[in-house]
């Protein structure tokens, strides 16, 4: 135990752990507290106290890939489909704004309707609005990725989910994983703001998967890392297996901030299904930013990725005002600012 407790406070110094400490931190859980404290610690003296908001459209849900993960998937015949129109896109980002949202997140399956030149419309007006935009809408070509960049995209999304070719040819079906490699590295190029992440819990996954999931994101460098379990859905052929835990998703996230001080990391909504406090206690174990759902009306329910998902009943204004009193109670306040990464 003290062996690990000095590993922690290393790591916090000089934000660097080999793998196979990485794994010695996910097999010992009686250091937990003392990593969870460590992170935060970092977080504060790195990013500050201020938790960047940033709105989240979700504006499709139809999707061409096959995931097994994914309740989106395109083989789902259980979920109705649903598409928003470009300029309602556009005005739930001008109410997203009135709420004082600095980010609009643009995220959807891998929709081909979305075109290069509806998507930079959208995007154009969105950024008359003063905002940063980020994108989550999946693999593109580096022209597609230059054009929404031409028009004012900031950020965009995009998880690597896992780092194990093998796993990730399991997972994720007739795509390929150097090319989601290789979608991040364009992105780099491109000068966007670059985020990634990985599910936890797929079936098969090791701890040593995990360990290289998180010095790939250490090494490429990416600017905010999303991370969350994962949540079997009925309506996949996964429906049947364990899932990931709400412990060792919080380590992943706490490992990641210690490695990489200065990055974003969200508190994310799959932390909450699985403990009613996750985004609270994520944001005291590292975590810096929210993301609150600013989708309308029946699209909120209908963006199924995985069961149990929080707030769909909720109406934006009023995510609002909870994740912000969860935010305030914990000593911490909401950004005024775009919130792009400082890099030291």
């Amino acid at each position: 135990m003290n062996k690990l407790i000095s590993l922690i406070q290393k790591t916090e110094f000089n934000h660097s752990l080999t793998k196979s400490e990485i794994i010695e931190l996910f097999k010992n859980n009686e250091c937990n507290g003392d990593l969870f404290k460590a992170a935060d610690r970092v977080r504060k003296k790195y990013v500050g106290d201020e938790v960047h908001l940033r709105g989240l459209i979700e504006f499709s849900n139809i999707c061409k890939r096959n995931c097994m993960y994914c309740g989106l998937r395109r083989d789902n015949k259980n979920i109705k489909r649903y598409r928003i129109l470009p300029n309602e896109i556009i005005k739930l980002a001008q109410k997203a704004v009135g709420y004082g949202y600095k980010t609009i997140v643009m995220q959807s399956g891998e929709d081909d309707y979305y075109t290069v030149d509806k998507l930079k419309y959208i995007i154009s007006n969105i950024k008359k609005m003063d905002v940063a935009v980020t994108l989550s809408i999946g693999e593109k070509t580096f022209e597609e990725y230059k054009a929404f960049k031409e028009v004012g995209a900031d950020r965009y999304l995009i998880r690597i989910e896992t780092t194990d070719p093998a796993l990730y040819a399991k997972m994720d079906p007739g795509m390929s994983y150097e090319n989601r490699k290789r979608c991040l590295r364009d992105l780099k190029v491109l000068g966007y703001e670059v985020g990634t992440g990985c599910l936890i819990g797929l079936p098969d996954q090791s701890f040593e998967s995990l360990a290289n999931d998180i010095l790939f994101f250490k090494d490429i460098d990416a600017d905010m890392i999303g991370v969350g379990p994962f949540i079997p859905n009925e309506d996949t052929p996964l429906k049947n297996e364990r899932g990931g835990d709400f412990l060792t998703s919080l380590k992943v996230m706490a490992i990641t901030r210690l490695l990489m001080p200065n990055i974003n990391i969200p508190a994310t909504t799959a932390m909450e299904t699985l403990n009613p406090r996750g985004r609270t206690i994520a944001l005291e174990s590292g975590a810096n930013v929210v993301m609150p759902n600013v989708t309308e009306g029946v699209y909120r329910k209908l963006y199924a990725l995985y069961p149990g998902k929080i707030c769909t009943g909720d109406t934006p204004a009023h995510c609002k005002n909870c994740i912000t009193g969860k935010i305030i109670t914990i000593g911490r306040v909401i950004s005024a600012s775009k919130g792009f990464r400082v890099k030291a």
